[in-house]
């Protein structure tokens, strides 16, 4: 079934008018017909149902047929990661987290970052295509782009980890038992974190990890840490 996103969607709303672009896209794609059931949703939690109830390319309408409030997930999962030079790579990161079940993203400038820029209102469409793609009701955060020297004493989530390449004594992601609580992982550049980085992360409690044996690139490295902390979830409710 497919989803519709509209952002100041409210409960009490009784009635929707659709934009021109996804008017077209209901009648001729979907090819959907008057009286068939839709499903909208604000981001924030919100199911929408409703029925069409007016159908035309540039103006189609819905009322409101029921609603349903899906409750945030008690836990987040929090990945600061270093904004790839390609921002196709980047955003592929951004879509599949966001299928996965990613609840934050920040976007952070470190030492070695190929890019120091990022197009936030690009990178919302795609965190909303891919939230009515895995057909989900709440759209996760975009925080700005904030330094990494910033970002890392400013944060108290339960876990806090730093993924690097550096050779120290650290610990695969997935042998942490504690990951069902609020958990923040930092990926890094692909010249990976400065030394200094990786210290200043360490003195704000931030655990050096692995994320497998295989060096991975930035937008691999930000799919598997969130996988990994899902999955260990989904497990530990089996």
């Amino acid at each position: 079934m497919e989803l519709f996103f509209q952002e100041n969607l409210l409960e009490s709303t009784s009635e929707i008018k659709f934009s021109t672009e996804e008017s077209r896209h209901i009648s001729k794609v979907l090819r959907k017909k008057t009286g068939d059931a839709i499903t909208v949703t604000n981001g924030k939690g919100l199911e929408w149902k409703g029925e069409i109830t007016m159908l035309d390319t540039r103006n189609t309408l819905a009322k409101k047929t029921a609603t349903i409030f899906h409750e945030k997930a008690t836990s987040n999962i929090h990945i600061a990661i270093a904004p790839t030079k390609s921002n196709d790579r980047m955003e592929w990161f951004l879509e599949k987290a966001t299928e996965i079940g990613i609840t934050h993203i920040t976007p952070i400038l470190c030492n070695h970052s190929e890019r120091r820029n990022i197009k936030s209102e690009r990178f919302e469409k795609i965190l909303i295509g891919a939230l009515k793609q895995s057909y989900q009701f709440h759209l996760p955060k975009l925080n700005a782009l904030t330094n990494f020297s910033d970002f890392v004493p400013s944060n108290s989530a339960v876990n806090k980890f730093i993924a690097h390449c550096k050779e120290s004594n650290k610990s695969n992601l997935s042998s942490y038992n504690s990951l069902s609580k609020d958990v923040l992982i930092l990926i890094g550049p692909e010249g990976d974190f400065s030394n200094e980085e990786v210290v200043l992360a360490l003195e704000n409690d931030f655990l050096p990890i692995a994320l497998g044996s295989q060096r991975l690139r930035t937008e691999t490295a930000g799919i598997v840490a969130c996988h990994t902390v899902v999955l260990n979830r989904v497990s530990m409710t089996l």
